[in-house]
């Protein structure tokens, strides 16, 4: 414990010292710090900030409306320019409203969707079909409310659809790009095998943003959107090409870089990270 507190500790000053602050482009993900948030919220949010960041992508916390949400984090100085959401919500015209006035008012540019729903291991063309049309259509209704519908790959769409087309081709080049379009975690696309920065230039004009986390390296993959979170490691240690990534992103105009670290050791992980990533995102 004390060797985890002495590494957060240097980190963070390390982070106070740098030249300039944090680029607004870079966040956290506030899953990140969910096991902190159960304890204290408050506590947790300062601890974000305090870290130098300034910018979060989160839905509203738990027992929270969207308003009290919004009061909590510009207590603590943060802003949420993306907001989660699951896909059943997305699916259900009735929620497309609600979805859109809690996202307004936490202050968000995007609205997230982080998985979508399957048998298991197993993910089909059907899914991916579904998955189309749910986000065409509620993509479209937030688009009228001034916002901006993100699918954010899980791993399970990089199967074979057709000759040298996987699903996730399908879902790309079946969705429309006024209404949708995509956040990369790079962790998931590494994960089954992809390489991100072929992606990146694959569809240069659909990836809005990034979640940025590091695997460890030698770790087994699969496609079946399943990884053990302890392989969450601090960015720029793990077998993710992280500089060449960067590179391309700002060159296609990704705008946020989300860190997310689903480990046991964000706290004192996630302020390395940031160490690593700001000169990244500074370089020309």
């Amino acid at each position: 414990m004390h060797k985890h507190l002495t590494l957060f500790l240097a980190a963070l000053f390390c982070v106070a010292s740098l030249s300039a602050q944090v680029p607004d482009a870079l966040g956290v993900q506030l899953y990140s710090f969910r096991n902190e948030m159960k304890k204290d919220l408050k506590g947790t949010l300062k601890m974000v900030k305090d870290m130098g960041l300034q910018t979060v992508e989160t839905s509203k916390f738990t027992g929270m409306t969207a308003e009290e949400t919004r009061k909590m984090l510009d207590a603590a100085g943060l802003k949420a320019v993306s907001m989660g959401v699951n896909f059943d919500d997305l699916a259900k015209p009735e929620k497309w409203d609600t979805i859109a006035m809690n996202a307004k008012t936490l202050g968000a540019e995007f609205v997230m969707c982080p998985w979508i729903p399957h048998n298991g291991t197993e993910f089909t063309f059907a899914d991916i079909k579904k998955a189309a049309d749910v986000f065409n259509k509620s993509g479209k209704a937030l688009k009228k409310k001034g916002l901006k519908l993100l699918y954010h790959p899980h791993g399970y769409e990089f199967r074979p659809y057709l000759e040298n087309t996987l699903l996730f081709d399908y879902l790309v080049k079946n969705t429309n790009k006024k209404y949708v379009n995509f956040e990369m975690d790079i962790y998931w696309i590494k994960n089954p095998g992809q390489d991100p920065v072929t992606w990146l230039r694959k569809y240069p004009k659909r990836w809005k943003a990034l979640h940025v986390k590091d695997q460890k390296k030698g770790v087994p993959g699969n496609q079946n959107g399943q990884s053990d979170v302890e392989w969450n490691v601090v960015a720029g240690t793990g077998s993710l090409d992280l500089p060449g990534i960067f590179m391309e992103a700002k060159k296609i105009g990704v705008k946020y870089y989300f860190i997310e670290d689903e480990s046991s050791h964000s706290v004192e992980q996630v302020p390395q990270s940031i160490l690593y990533l700001t000169p990244l995102l500074k370089k020309k």
